[in-house]
């Protein structure tokens, strides 16, 4: 009989209201996996699509919430070789993280820093990792480029600007008025209103008429044209997601052309496990110390009792949060 474990279930796809306190099979580790107790897991915008049915997870990951999570190693698979049961470490997920336990390849699983609490841990992958490939593997940042950062304020907002200053870049944000004072504290060289200021305008001002090398955007279609407007000559404009809508009526495609300006796109969750393996890696290489001596830190809106994860969706959806949206696991 297979053994069962306390998690998060979607009853329907629909609001907040549709998630309660259930049990699922407790995962068994394949031979690279580890399995974990999960102590702490953090929200997502994409756990808010999924619940609403708007984005399934990949092929063969765990159908439950969760792309982050921070425990401690209790079994590991015939064949892995750097962990230990007992050892204590945080990890990216393709899904399963609002559960008590879940398997994990050992490749996406990172140590966890000794002064770091498990709620703290919990709230680096998926923001960090997201913001490390957008702003050097895509957006090639460099010491000295300006980059521009829609939804400062956000879990990836956060870790990208202290990033971009880690690496001598000098990083611009937009978002609401409220939360400019804490991204003016990490590290953001300039702060635009986006529901009352013109954030291109702002941006040109800012680098005296050059725009930004880099662009990071959440919003999509609702930006283009601004974007394009705010973009640097060779800038690179990576969209990450679609906020703000799919379709861009009469794309100015010729004033991108004109700057000699490039659109990337990514997505994160649905990465083979060899990329997601490598991006791992190299985080660590570059920025794990940072973490571990603090210089880097994640930013914490709030930290809740799982049982309360209804509410946690609120306010995530209500756009009341700077930073991250942490559920503390409890058995």
């Amino acid at each position: 009989m297979m053994e069962r474990m306390k998690a998060v279930q979607v009853q329907a796809p629909g609001g907040p209201e549709q998630l309660t306190m259930g049990t699922a099979e407790r995962p068994t580790p394949g031979p690279t996996e580890v399995l974990v107790r999960v102590r702490a897991t953090a929200l997502n915008r994409a756990d808010t699509y999924q619940r609403r049915g708007h984005y399934d997870p990949p092929p063969g990951a765990s159908p439950i919430l969760g792309l982050e999570m921070a425990g401690e190693v209790v079994a590991v698979g015939a064949d892995v070789s750097r962990w230990d049961a007992g050892a204590a470490v945080f990890g990216l997920l393709a899904g399963g993280g609002y559960a008590e336990f879940v398997a994990v390849d050992e490749g996406l699983l990172l140590p966890k820093p000794k002064d770091l609490s498990f709620a703290e841990a919990a709230a680096i992958p998926e923001v960090f990792l997201t913001a490390y490939q957008a702003l050097f593997w895509l957006g090639e940042l460099a010491a000295g480029d300006h980059v521009l950062i829609h939804a400062g304020g956000s879990g990836v907002g956060t870790a990208a600007i202290q990033l971009a200053r880690a690496a001598e870049a000098t990083p611009h944000i937009t978002a609401s008025a409220g939360k400019h004072a804490a991204c003016r504290t990490l590290g953001a060289a300039t702060t635009i209103d986006y529901a009352h200021e013109d954030f291109a305008g702002r941006m040109l001002e800012a680098t005296d008429g050059q725009g930004a090398d880099v662009i990071l955007d959440f919003i999509g279609a609702g930006y283009a044209r601004k974007n394009i407007r705010a973009l640097a000559q060779d800038g690179r404009w990576v969209v990450l997601a679609l906020m703000g809508g799919v379709t861009v009526e009469a794309f100015p495609l010729g004033q991108l052309f004109r700057k000699r300006g490039s659109l990337r796109t990514s997505t994160l969750r649905n990465r083979t496990l060899a990329y997601k393996r490598h991006l791992v890696a190299a985080f660590a290489d570059d920025y794990l110390p940072l973490l571990q001596n603090k210089n880097l830190q994640p930013v914490i809106d709030s930290i809740h009792p799982w049982t309360n994860v209804q509410e946690a969706h609120r306010h995530m959806e209500n756009n009341r949060n700077t930073g991250k949206i942490v559920l503390r696991v409890e058995a």
